[in-house]
């Protein structure tokens, strides 16, 4: 199921009109116009297989991320869940990314939310350098629950229409 979301990401990111009138019915004009940004300034978004806790790689010329993408119709998402799979799947990209000083973004998509269902949140990574650390600075961070787990609240996340405000503008 997860994957339809992905799909639906890629399109976002990669200007797709079909996917942009879709995803935009119930947005606000505000909203609407900054998902209609990607038209003018695409990405490569390229779908990543495997078990790595990366969904999508997204190239520009002067930004790329790797983004792990989650759904779900609750706006909490418990990392320690699952048999604690999800926690260790993002303190692998956590240690990949921090190795690599390269960004990563979680999206995590609310289900049967009208408007921008998309929020997007990133992790504690030092030694970023450029746009990504601009990014990353600008991006909520996951926090941790009292057990060291991360835990992804919807509310929290940066709406994905300002995030394309800010890359494509």
């Amino acid at each position: 199921m997860s994957s339809v979301y992905e799909r639906e990401l890629k399109g976002i990111l990669e200007g797709d009109e079909k996917i942009l009138s879709k995803v935009t019915k119930t947005c606000t004009t505000l909203e609407k116009g900054n998902y209609y940004l990607t038209k003018q300034k695409p990405f490569i978004v390229v779908r990543a297989a495997g078990s790595f806790g990366v969904d999508l790689v997204a190239l520009r010329g002067d930004v790329s991320f790797l983004m792990e993408i989650k759904a779900s119709n609750t706006d909490k998402l418990h990392f320690s869940s699952v048999d604690g799979k999800l926690q260790r799947q993002a303190e692998k990209m956590q240690r990949e990314c921090e190795k690599t000083k390269t960004l990563p973004i979680y999206g995590f998509r609310l289900k049967g939310h009208g408007g921008d269902c998309w929020r997007l949140f990133t992790m504690e990574i030092h030694h970023l350098e450029g746009r990504a650390r601009i990014l990353h600075n600008r991006l909520p961070k996951l926090p941790l629950s009292k057990s060291g787990n991360f835990i992804m609240r919807w509310e929290n996340g940066l709406p994905l229409s300002d995030f394309l405000l800010y890359l494509c503008k």
